[in-house]
């Protein structure tokens, strides 16, 4: 659920896995790696991921629907 959440999300907020990365000072290629199922983020990789994305935790990680 979390890689169909941030792929949906990051094109919601007209990002490109460049643009992300850079605001979260990492590489496209972990960007890639996180979309595609190949890892997953850290903790901290994830309240970060919320911010920017201006969603909750719970729901990034498709524990709810809002």
């Amino acid at each position: 659920m979390f890689k169909e959440r941030l792929k949906s999300l990051r094109a919601e907020k007209n990002l490109t896995q460049t643009q992300l990365a850079e605001k979260l000072n990492t590489t496209q290629r972990k960007i890639s790696y996180w979309e595609n199922g190949v890892t997953e983020p850290s903790l901290a990789d994830l309240m970060s991921i919320s911010e920017i994305l201006e969603v909750s935790l719970d729901f990034l990680l498709g524990k709810t629907d809002y």
